[in-house]
């Protein structure tokens, strides 16, 4: 898989949703499990509603983490991205 194009539209995948297990929140439930999402990486999946290109996440991203080169903030959260899809919890 490839990381997310500018015009990308990345979203939780089919049958995925945010949702609570033992009082986690932040967690993301998928048909073979649950994953529990903080710090950063909640901020980068928290934007990706199917709305917004990865380049508009990107944007606001940059602007929540002012004083971080914005070519590590675009490679990581693609990278982020990417993980995830390869895991079948993000499609774009």
């Amino acid at each position: 898989m490839a990381h997310p194009e500018d015009t990308s539209l990345p979203r939780l995948a089919k049958g995925c949703r945010w949702g609570t297990v033992n009082e986690m929140e932040g967690t993301v439930l998928f048909p073979e499990g649950a994953i529990k999402v903080q710090g950063t990486g909640k901020t980068i999946l928290e934007r990706c509603d199917g709305q917004k290109t990865f380049a508009q996440v990107v944007d606001e991203l940059m602007q929540l983490y002012a004083g971080a080169p914005p070519a590590l903030i675009r490679e990581e959260a693609g990278k982020f991205l990417e993980s995830l899809q390869n895991k079948r919890i993000v499609d774009y």
